[in-house]
C-alpha cells in the first residue's frame, strides 16, 4: 500500500487552468515601472513626446496614400491673413457647466482647455480633470499653405451657463465657428464646427486635430498606464478597435464613429453625431519611465467634411467615467471601453455580475458587504456543481485500496495492461474518474468573467473597506523600501489572505481525494500555483483578491458540510452493489482491449 499523500486530479486541472489564465492575463496588463522622480522633467520631456509624434504622423504619408489627412501635428504654423490677437490682447475663459462637469473655453483658440469631472477626486484628493492645459484642439485647413486656429483669436457670444459660440473671423464674409453645449446632469459635450466662405481652403488633408497627454489619476501608475489606450469604432461594426498599449504605434482608418482617448477609469470620446469621420489618422506614444504626471500621448486627426465644402460637423465630446451603464445610454457603444471581456465572460458581466452589483448598490450597502453577498450567490448557485465534484472525489477515494492493488499486480507489466484493468474497475463500480473535471470546468467563465469584473468597475474606485483605502487598486499593509521582482514593494494583506486560504484549500482537497501516482510530481505544482497567484494579484485591485479569499472560505464550510452528508461506507456500499450487476463492455473498453490485442500480437511477431 502506498504512503504517499493523496490528491485530486480535478484540482490540479482546476488551478492549473486558473493559473494559465490569470498568468496570461497578469503578463498582457503588465507594463514598466513608473519611476517616482518627478519634477520640472516632466513638461520637457512630454513635448519632447509631442515633437517626436509630428515627425512620427509626417512619416505615415506614403506617395500610395496621396490623400492622407495625418499629415502634420504640428499647431505653430501661423499665417498673418487670418486673424490674430493684437499686441497686450487678454486670453478670455468662458466657463460652462452643470452638475457633473466644469468646461472652461478659451478665446485663444476657441478650444476647451479645462475640464473638470465634479463628482471625482484624484487619487492623492486633488480635483479631478481629464483636460487641464494637456490637451489641444486644432482646426486645420489648407489651401496651399496649412493654417492652423489652434492660437488664433475667437470672439465668444454666450447663449446661456452651459452654451456658447466662438467666432473667428478669417476675412470679409469668412468665418470660423465652435458652438459648444453643455447638456443637464450629462458628461456630454456637443460641439458644432461650422466654417463659412472657406471653402477654397478646405482641401483633401483639412480636418481637425485633437491631441492629448493623458494626466495620471490612480496610485496605481503602471496599471493606469497599461489602460490607457486609444480607442476606436468603425461605423459598419459592432465592436472596437485599439492602438498598441505596449509601444508606439499609429492608424490611418476610414469611416470611423468616434475616437476615445480611453483612460481606466475615464474617457474623453469625440464622435461624429451627423455622419462618420470618413478619415482618420491616429498615433499614440508611450512616455518614458520617469514620467510622473502623464500616462500616454494620444492624438488624431479626423476629416470634417468634403473637400471644397465648407465645413458644418456636428460633433459631440464625451468627458466622463467608464461606467458601463453611462457609456450604454449614450447607444453609441461607448460601452465597449469598459473590458468585461470577450464572448462569453462579457454576457456573465453584463448580464448576471453588474445587475446584480447594482441592484445591491441601489439598497446604499457597503461596497466590501456587496462583495460578500455576490460571493454567497454564486458560490449557493454553483453548490450543485461542487457537490457533484465532491461526490466523484469522494468515490475515487474509496476505491483506492483497490486501485493500489491493480498498480501493485501490473507493476512489472506493460502500462496498457494496468491501465486496461483501471479502466475495468471504473467500468464494474460505475464510476466516472474524470467526473469531477466538468463542474471544474463549468465554473472557469465565471472565475474568469469577475477576474475581468472587479479591476474595470468604478464604482469600487477610492471605495475603502476594513483596512484597504481603495478596492479598485491594491490595499497596501507594508510599504516596502524595496522592491521584489515579480512580487512588487508592497505587501497586499487581501492577497496574502487569498493565497494562504488556496494552499488551505489545496490541502484539504488532497485529504478528501484519492490519489494519483502516475503523475506524483502535480502534487507539488497545486501548491506552486498560489504561491505564483501571490505575485500576480499583489498589484491587482483589493476587491478582486477579497472576492476569491471570501470565496474560498465559503467553498471550506460547503466541504465540511458535504463531508458531513457524504458516508464513504454507503458510497462503497453502493459502489460494490453496482459492481455486482452484469455491465454492457463500452466502447472505450473494446478499444482499450483491441489496442493491448494487437500489442500482444506484435510482441508474438517479434518473438
Amino acid at each position: 500500500m502506498s504512503t504517499k499523500k493523496p490528491f485530486d486530479t480535478n484540482t490540479v486541472i482546476g488551478i492549473l487552468l486558473i493559473g494559465a489564465i490569470f498568468l496570461y492575463f497578469g503578463y498582457f496588463n503588465s507594463s514598466q515601472e513608473v519611476d517616482t522622480t518627478g519634477g520640472k522633467a516632466d513638461t520637457v520631456v512630454v513635448d519632447e513626446k509631442k515633437n517626436e509624434a509630428a515627425a512620427l504622423i509626417d512619416t505615415a504619408v506614403t506617395s500610395e496614400t496621396p490623400t492622407a489627412i495625418v499629415d502634420s501635428l504640428d499647431t505653430t504654423v501661423m499665417v498673418s491673413k487670418f486673424y490674430k490677437p493684437a499686441a497686450g490682447t487678454e486670453e478670455h475663459i468662458i466657463t460652462l457647466e452643470n452638475e457633473l462637469v466644469e468646461l472652461k473655453v478659451s478665446s485663444t483658440g476657441g478650444k476647451i482647455v479645462s475640464a473638470r469631472l465634479k463628482n471625482f477626486k484624484t487619487y492623492d484628493s486633488l480635483p479631478l480633470y481629464l483636460i487641464n492645459d494637456n490637451a489641444e484642439f486644432n482646426l486645420e485647413l489648407n489651401d496651399g499653405k496649412v493654417y492652423n486656429t489652434a492660437d488664433l483669436y475667437f470672439e465668444a457670444s454666450r447663449a446661456n451657463e452651459q452654451g456658447v459660440t466662438m467666432t473667428m473671423l478669417a476675412g470679409e464674409g469668412k468665418t470660423i465657428s465652435y458652438t459648444y453645449s453643455l447638456e443637464p446632469n450629462s458628461y456630454m459635450v456637443n460641439w458644432d464646427v461650422k466654417t463659412e466662405g472657406l471653402s477654397k481652403a478646405i482641401g483633401p488633408n483639412s480636418g481637425l486635430q485633437w491631441e492629448m497627454n493623458s494626466l495620471r489619476h490612480e496610485k496605481n501608475a503602471e496599471n493606469e498606464r497599461t489602460n490607457t489606450i486609444l480607442t476606436y469604432r468603425f461605423s459598419s461594426e459592432d465592436d472596437v478597435d485599439e492602438l498598441s498599449v505596449r509601444s508606439d504605434d499609429q492608424e490611418e482608418e476610414e469611416n470611423i464613429k468616434w475616437v476615445a482617448f480611453k483612460q481606466q477609469f475615464f474617457s474623453s470620446i469625440l464622435l461624429n453625431k451627423s455622419d462618420d469621420f470618413d478619415k482618420a489618422g491616429l498615433v499614440t506614444k508611450v512616455l518614458p519611465e520617469e514620467q510622473t504626471t502623464h500616462t500616454r500621448f494620444m492624438a488624431t486627426k479626423v476629416s470634417l467634411g468634403a473637400p471644397n465644402a465648407d465645413i458644418n460637423a456636428q460633433l459631440a465630446l464625451y468627458l466622463g467615467p467608464n461606467k458601463f451603464d453611462l457609456l450604454k445610454e449614450q447607444n453609441q457603444g461607448f460601452e465597449e471601453l469598459v473590458p468585461l471581456g470577450w464572448g462569453i465572460f462579457g454576457w456573465i458581466n453584463q448580464g448576471f455580475i453588474i445587475k446584480m452589483f447594482n441592484w445591491l448598490e441601489g439598497y446604499g450597502i457597503g461596497y466590501g458587504i456587496i462583495i460578500l453577498i455576490i460571493a454567497l450567490v454564486i458560490k449557493m448557485i454553483l453548490f450543485p456543481l461542487t457537490f457533484t465534484s465532491y461526490k466523484s472525489m469522494a468515490k475515487m477515494r474509496v476505491l483506492k485500496p483497490e486501485i493500489d492493488e491493480i498498480n501493485e499486480k501490473h507493476k512489472d507489466s506493460e502500462p496498457m495492461k494496468k491501465q486496461q484493468a483501471t479502466m475495468e474497475l471504473y467500468q464494474k463500480a460505475g464510476v466516472n474518474p474524470l467526473g469531477g473535471c466538468l463542474p471544474m470546468v463549468l465554473q472557469m467563465p465565471i472565475l474568469i468573467a469577475l477576474f475581468r469584473f472587479f479591476p474595470s468597475s468604478i464604482e469600487l474606485r477610492q471605495q475603502s473597506f476594513l483596512w484597504a483605502d481603495d478596492l479598485s487598486t491594491y490595499d497596501s499593509i507594508w510599504n516596502l523600501p524595496f522592491e521584489i521582482p515579480f512580487y512588487g514593494d508592497h505587501v497586499s494583506l487581501f492577497t496574502l489572505l487569498m493565497t494562504v486560504s488556496t494552499l488551505i484549500y489545496t490541502y484539504m482537497n488532497q485529504q478528501m481525494s484519492g490519489s494519483n501516482q502516475q503523475m506524483p510530481q502535480l502534487k507539488y505544482m497545486m501548491y506552486l500555483m498560489p504561491i505564483i497567484f501571490l505575485g500576480v494579484f499583489n498589484n491587482y485591485a483589493s476587491g478582486l483578491s477579497y472576492y476569491y479569499f471570501l470565496a474560498n472560505m465559503i467553498t471550506f464550510g460547503q466541504q465540511f458540510a458535504i463531508r458531513a452528508f457524504l458516508d464513504d461506507k454507503k458510497i462503497l456500499a453502493k459502489i460494490q452493489e453496482k459492481k455486482a450487476q452484469p455491465k454492457k463492455e463500452n466502447r472505450l473498453m473494446r478499444r482499450m482491449k483491441d489496442m493491448q490485442e494487437d500489442q500482444n500480437r506484435q510482441a508474438r511477431r517479434k518473438k
